[in-house]
């Protein structure tokens, strides 16, 4: 089933994003690689596609795995979660009805 992943950022926390953001893009490489992801990316704090020093609020990931359980522990071990980039996270699962 799918699950979307809503992570709320930390204010405050774009350094602390830029650095953990290699092991982050390697965990969804690998659901990529293994073809679970559908989509991921980040909300710019700013009505602009590179938000500079205005950073992120936050970050969507929709993306397949067996349970609700199993969805939540790959969010809770995701190293935004883990670094306090995220001061929240919502893990909820997902029909996906309409696609591009």
């Amino acid at each position: 089933m799918l699950y979307v992943i809503l992570g709320e950022d930390t204010p405050g926390s774009l350094d602390r994003r830029l650095a953990a953001r290699p092991e982050h893009v390697k965990r969804l490489q690998a659901l990529q690689q293994e073809g679970r992801l559908v989509l991921a990316g980040p909300f710019p704090a700013i009505d602009a596609t590179d938000p500079g020093p205005a950073g992120f609020s936050g970050s969507l990931i929709i993306a397949e795995f067996p349970s609700l359980a199993e969805a939540k522990a790959w969010a809770d071990a995701d190293p935004y979660a883990a670094t306090g980039v995220f001061r929240t996270v919502s893990v909820k699962p997902f029909r996906k009805v309409f696609l591009q």
